[in-house]
């Protein structure tokens, strides 16, 4: 393999290019190859499939996937159905191949992706704006969303879409010890908990951290796991699952080693 892998997948960028995930590469001294991807709230969900692909394909043994989530920075303060949501954050993950994993750690059973497009979550703010000066300082050139439309659609998409991926993982979704969902509306995580359970969760199986770290977009999953993945044996499963702007879904199922 030519060396690891550096993915810096988040909502909000610093820049177009060069990518930060080089920069990062760069600074840590890693050789290899090293990109910036963007797929908003479930950037980082997409980031380990990405990541795990690229080591099923032996392209590389490791790679390092970083969400560096400066939302605050993408707001607007006057709007104030939204700029009070977010926080700032950055996450990091590393994957890498099965044979040179240390001890513990988790195995990825499987991962799915799916988009739909979606204009209900926008931020229209880019290097064209200079194309267009007339839309400079417009609302669209920072987060906007249409709240209630988002709820609608994302639920139902996001519950069936890891029904239908751990059946055909061979999982019941009923016995997943917990969830790790994106963490943006604790409304929508919990109406998804109890379709993908069967039932209303019980206090620790659905985590919840907005009331400590608010909405960190794609990071937020990121911290739940991180945060709450104690209590689990040798065999057991759960689900890191993040949605967002797109539409976009990412699913990924692991297993304690």
């Amino acid at each position: 393999p030519g060396g690891d892998g550096v993915l810096r997948a988040a909502s909000n960028m610093q820049r177009a290019y060069p990518a930060m995930a080089i920069e990062v590469q760069q600074t840590l001294g890693i050789d290899g190859f090293a990109f910036d991807m963007n797929v908003a709230c479930s950037s980082a969900t997409f980031g380990i499939k990405t990541a795990a692909d690229f080591i099923a394909s032996g392209s590389v043994k490791a790679v390092l996937m970083v969400n560096p989530e400066v939302c605050s920075a993408h707001l607007n303060f006057k709007d104030r159905d939204s700029h009070f949501i977010f926080g700032d954050v950055a996450t990091a993950v590393i994957v890498e191949s099965a044979d040179t994993a240390g001890p513990g750690g988790w195995d990825i059973l499987g991962t799915r992706l799916k988009t739909v497009f979606s204009n209900n979550i926008r931020n229209n703010f880019g290097f064209l704006n200079n194309a267009a000066p007339e839309g400079i300082g417009k609302p669209d050139k920072l987060f906007v969303q249409q709240g209630r439309k988002v709820f609608k659609d994302v639920v139902p998409m996001v519950s069936d879409m890891i029904v239908d991926h751990a059946g055909d993982l061979g999982i019941e979704p009923t016995g997943l010890k917990r969830l790790w969902l994106h963490q943006a509306n604790i409304n929508m995580n919990e109406l998804i908990g109890k379709k993908v359970l069967g039932r209303d969760p019980a206090p620790g199986e659905n985590i919840i951290i907005l009331d400590d770290y608010a909405n960190t977009s794609s990071a937020g999953s990121i911290i739940a796991f991180h945060l709450h993945h104690d209590g689990f044996e040798a065999g057991d499963v759960g689900l890191i699952c993040s949605f967002g702007a797109g539409y976009s879904v990412g699913t990924v199922f692991v297993r304690k080693r």
